[in-house]
């Protein structure tokens, strides 16, 4: 059993790692930049070591200095939690160069699905739906406007290895094809060294539907049930909930069956999500996150499952001890993730001294956060604070219960996404679940 932990990461998912791997009697060990010396991981982990300067790149993405990390605290294990290098394929490739455990899939996994074309190939090949569009990559313009005569326009170039928004072009008519076409080969060559692209139907109204899925190297994966995370800002999700209120029993049902076969496809290890487009035609296979994602603490309430803990279990080499007909869902749960952000400006980031705090506990409430009276949020890292769940008999009970708990909650110092929140769950196409992933988009929330 691993006895030693580095977390290569840092904030609240940091804090909530530490604190399973108490339970599981697991010295921890912490990283911490300059600027975080003072952060509240920092000061529960039974050690830590101080690896670089204020920025991230000098810091969490050093790939090296946090491995001299391992090194110097005797480190079996890595968890990497979210963010920063957890998908990153040269980081996991140095991890089983230096002999360590990592916590997560293999590198073979993280490859496979962070190549979103050979990912769109493995589902496919899995009887997994997928948007319609190309199978592999498309190779020239002549190619692209062979597939829009099936698939119709718009349609959108994707770069292979893309993300946050780079290397996409939306493609109206055909006298777009040719200039999208070179802009998205050539931002991916750009920003990903990767000029490789590939072509999806453009899906305008859907919503964002994921499937929480656990496996082993043992060639085993069970499911935990999905979350609707539809409710975004610019790709940055702010409210998740589940179950999916939108779901029948038939579509659910299939949507678990698929994300399972996913999870077999890839020989999925731990804790991981598959993402998927869910529109009034069906659902579509978007994307594999080959990590515990930020989201994961409304799966637990709901089933009443650490992943963290089975995260750990499976990097360790075990079975799965969780059969599928031994997982309940009860009630309904809503997050809220609060970002120190100024929505009257922007959503600007607003760093800060928490001056006051009060984060209210209550039956079926649950808070995960690194806030602590005094702390001062550095401005280099991301905005999240804190992430407030909630459980209810049914959605209706579960947002009233949401409401009251933000209207409780204080975080003094500087601006937060907390009124905002309130003022989303209070909006009347919310609680009637109108929702896709357009939703602050179309909707002005005031």
């Amino acid at each position: 059993m691993i006895k030693r932990l580095l977390i290569a990461n840092r904030g609240e998912i940091a804090v909530r790692i530490i604190r399973t791997c108490r339970m599981m009697n697991i010295t921890t060990i912490a990283i911490y930049s300059e600027a975080d010396k003072d952060s509240l991981h920092v000061q529960l982990a039974d050690e830590a070591y101080c690896i670089g300067p204020n920025q991230s790149i000098d810091s969490y993405l050093d790939i090296e200095r946090i491995l001299e990390a391992c090194r110097m605290s005797k480190a079996e294990a890595i968890h990497p939690g979210y963010g920063f290098l957890s998908e990153s394929t040269t980081f996991r490739k140095r991890v089983d160069e230096e002999n360590l455990i990592f916590v997560g899939p293999s590198y073979s996994t993280m490859d496979l699905m962070g190549d979103k074309i050979k990912a769109r190939e493995t589902m496919y090949n899995a009887d997994v739906p997928i948007i319609p569009g190309s199978i592999g990559e498309v190779t020239d313009v002549a190619d692209a406007k062979n597939i829009a005569k099936e698939i119709n326009y718009p349609f959108v170039i994707k770069a292979a290895s893309g993300g946050g928004g780079k290397g996409i072009r939306i493609v109206n008519d055909e006298t777009e094809v040719e200039k999208c076409f070179k802009e998205a080969q050539s931002e991916g060559e750009k920003y990903f060294n990767d000029k490789r692209v590939y072509i999806e139907a453009f899906i305008d109204k859907a919503r964002h539907v994921e499937v929480q899925v656990l496996g082993s190297k043992h060639k085993e994966a069970i499911h935990l049930g999905e979350r609707d995370c539809s409710i975004q800002r610019k790709n940055q999700k702010l409210i998740e909930e589940a179950p999916c209120a939108a779901l029948d029993k038939d579509t659910r049902d299939s949507l678990h069956e698929d994300a399972v076969k996913a999870a077999l496809a890839c020989d999925y290890e731990g804790a991981g999500t598959i993402e998927f487009l869910l529109t009034d035609d069906g659902y579509y296979f978007l994307e594999m996150n080959t990590r515990i994602q930020v989201e994961h603490t409304v799966t637990e309430l709901l089933t009443d499952i650490d992943l963290i803990k089975q995260q750990i279990l499976m990097a360790n080499g075990e079975h799965l001890k969780i059969k599928q007909e031994d997982i309940n869902f009860n009630g309904h749960v809503i997050e809220c993730r609060i970002n120190a952000e100024d929505p009257e400006k922007k959503f600007r980031p607003a760093a800060g001294k928490v001056n006051a705090l009060h984060l209210p506990n209550g039956f079926n409430t649950r808070i995960d956060s690194m806030l602590y009276n005094g702390y001062e949020i550095p401005p280099y890292y991301d905005s999240l604070v804190a992430k407030i769940l909630v459980k209810g008999a049914n959605r209706q009970e579960a947002i009233e219960k949401m409401k009251g708990t933000l209207e409780e909650t204080v975080i003094e110092g500087f601006p937060t996404t907390l009124d905002f929140l309130y003022r989303v769950l209070s909006y009347q196409p919310y609680i009637d679940n109108d929702i896709t992933i357009k939703f602050l988009h179309e909707h002005k929330i005031v």
